[in-house]
This record gives structure tokens, C-alpha cells and sequence, in this order.
């Protein structure tokens, strides 16, 4: 039995989305089957990449926010998760002012945050109302399906 014919163009287009989006993998359908591809992600030691990278505006309020509270992010009640893997906004556009803060009080359905998938700009909204006790990302940060962004108290 013959192999299926191998579209390298339908391949390099994928692996460039994937490079794009920050993605680690994708699936598309193809002839009765599906094309898989996947990026292998290098791990950098903490150390490494602290020493080697800048950390962006607002990762040590971040980083601050994130040390406050002894409950664990992703079992409180007030969690708002990334519906989708992935690249964080934290404003309209660049140089605008930041959605929400620590300390701001939302409405529900309020947009908090953005997430970018696949040239997509997804708006998040706050699943309740009440005030933003912790920020657990920062602009332009990659996240993870089910990645906990933000608590909502």
C-alpha cells in the first residue's frame, strides 16, 4: 500500500505558526487524516535566565502579587484560567493603560485580560464581579490551557 503524499509546504506553514504563536504543538486535518506538528521546548535553568533576561515592566509586581496569600492559586475559588494556550495582553494595545490592577474592583464580564491564539485577539472576561487580588502574568507572556491568570476576590 502507497503512502500518503507529504505536503512539506502544509508542514513549513505549521511549524512557522507554531514558531509565531509560541505554541508547542498543532494538529491540522489532511486527506482523510491529520498532520501533526511539534516543537521541543529547551528548558533554561532559573538561574540562567535570570541572569540572562530582563524581566518585562510589571513581572516584579507580578512576581510580588504571586508570593501574597497562602492559598494556592489554582485551587481558589476566584481563579480566572487561560480558556486557551496562548500570549497574554494585559492592555488594548501597546502604550495603553493596563485593563486592571491589584485592588481594582471588576464588574462581571468586564474584559481583564487578552489572549492571542493564532493571530486571534480573545478577550477574557471576569466570570464574577469583585476585586483583583492577585495578577499572575505578565504582558506578552506565554500561558498554557487551563493556566491560572488572575484572582478575582
Amino acid at each position: 500500500m502507497a503512502s500518503p503524499k507529504i505536503d512539506k509546504d502544509l508542514i513549513r506553514d505549521l511549524a512557522e505558526l507554531l514558531e509565531e504563536t509560541g505554541l508547542s504543538e498543532i494538529e491540522w486535518p489532511c486527506d482523510g487524516g491529520h498532520v501533526r506538528v511539534v516543537r521541543t521546548l529547551s528548558a533554561v535553568p532559573a538561574m540562567a535566565a535570570q541572569a540572562a533576561v530582563q524581566p518585562p515592566p510589571g513581572a516584579m509586581a507580578a512576581a510580588a502579587a504571586d508570593t501574597e496569600g497562602d492559598t494556592d492559586p489554582e485551587s481558589h475559588p476566584g481563579a480566572v484560567l487561560s480558556p486557551m494556550v496562548g500570549t497574554v495582553y494585559t492592555a488594548p494595545e501597546p502604550g495603553a493603560a493596563s485593563f486592571i490592577k491589584v485592588g481594582d474592583t471588576v464588574e462581571e464580564g468586564q474584559t481583564v485580560i487578552i489572549v492571542e491564539a493564532m493571530k486571534t485577539m480573545n478577550h477574557i472576561p471576569a466570570p464574577r464581579s469583585g476585586k483583583v487580588a492577585r495578577i499572575l502574568v505578565t504582558n506578552e507572556q506565554p500561558v498554557e490551557f487551563g493556566q491560572v491568570l488572575l484572582i478575582i476576590e
